[in-house]
């Protein structure tokens, strides 16, 4: 299948790659060149705007925009709305707020055009594992695009969410659990490390991942972490948030929904960060090695 890509960042790179191993014609767009280069190793066809991406695909085009959420998403679909024609489609794939697809989708149906919102979690291991995909908009369309869909996940890893932001809606309230999983691994190790046992926790994550009920891939990359630095002694304890989990309490506000550990989980990365030039806790220090972990993201180092 075709289709145009935006965004070959830490995510968008490998998403082309896993897309390429299964045969699909892609036509890429960066602002960096050096990452226009680096995509056509492996057969994307990389473009030096937006305009010559969409001048080479052919209708109905599909642009999957894997870009930051807001102004950058806001900005790109705002372009790319002039450039597509009736029937074309934009698969959201960033962490967009679900109301933000609402919102574009509407927007997108007043020119015949369709919108598509793809929560994507996966991070920076989804090339060799794959991602799992929630999907809203349009029925038909998610149909439509089903192959690359596939492409993307691992078996059984998309799905059909519902109608306009139902996709990004079912990844906000992943991520606030997320949020809430790690602050309970963080302090569980945190209890741990100050025990005076002298526990090796990298052998203890490696042995709850053995049929423990708090078994969990976060589990897994809590004890690589470990292994790595036990004592996590070369990063910070500032521990960043990207927006989904506050996305997430602002929901349960406006629907009366008690959300207490979430809530706190990201009140507690606050805190991380009040004191930006405190060492940190151990707790606080694993949390940011797990960003690192799944997500590639930066932390503070020491």
């Amino acid at each position: 299948m075709e289709i145009g890509f935006v965004g070959l960042g830490k995510m968008g790179m490998n998403m082309v790659e896993r897309l390429r191993r299964d045969n699909h014609k892609i036509v890429a767009f960066d602002l960096d060149p050096a990452k226009l280069e680096e995509v056509s190793t492996f057969g994307a066809d990389g473009v030096n705007s937006l305009k010559e991406m969409v001048a080479r695909l052919k209708a109905p085009r599909g642009v999957w925009v894997m870009v930051p959420a807001g102004d950058p998403t806001e900005t790109t679909i705002n372009q790319l709305v002039d450039l597509l024609q009736p029937n074309d489609t934009i698969i959201d794939g960033g962490n967009t707020n679900f109301h933000d697809d609402v919102r574009r989708a509407a927007e997108l149906a007043k020119k015949k055009m369709h919108h598509v919102d793809a929560g994507t979690s996966g991070g920076i291991w989804g090339l060799k594992m794959g991602y799992c995909l929630m999907i809203g908009g349009d029925q038909e369309i998610f149909r439509r695009y089903e192959p690359i869909f596939k492409t993307l996940a691992p078996p059984n890893g998309y799905g059909y969410m519902g109608g306009p932001g139902a996709g990004h809606y079912v990844k906000m309230i992943h991520n606030g659990i997320e949020y809430g999983l790690m602050q309970a691994y963080a302090e569980g190790f945190e209890a741990m490390h100050k025990s005076g046992y002298g526990l090796d926790l990298a052998k203890v994550a490696n042995l709850w991942g053995q049929g423990s009920v708090v078994r969990s891939w976060l589990l897994e990359l809590t004890a690589d972490a470990l292994q790595r630095d036990p004592g996590l002694t070369h990063i910070k304890g500032f521990v960043a948030d990207s927006g989904e989990g506050r996305w997430t309490v602002q929901d349960a506000i406006d629907k009366d929904i008690a959300m207490p550990i979430i809530t706190m989980s990201l009140f507690a990365r606050f805190r991380s960060r009040a004191d930006k030039g405190a060492e940190g806790t151990f707790g606080e220090k694993l949390l940011a090695a797990l960003r690192s972990q799944f997500g590639g993201h930066a932390v503070v180092k020491e």
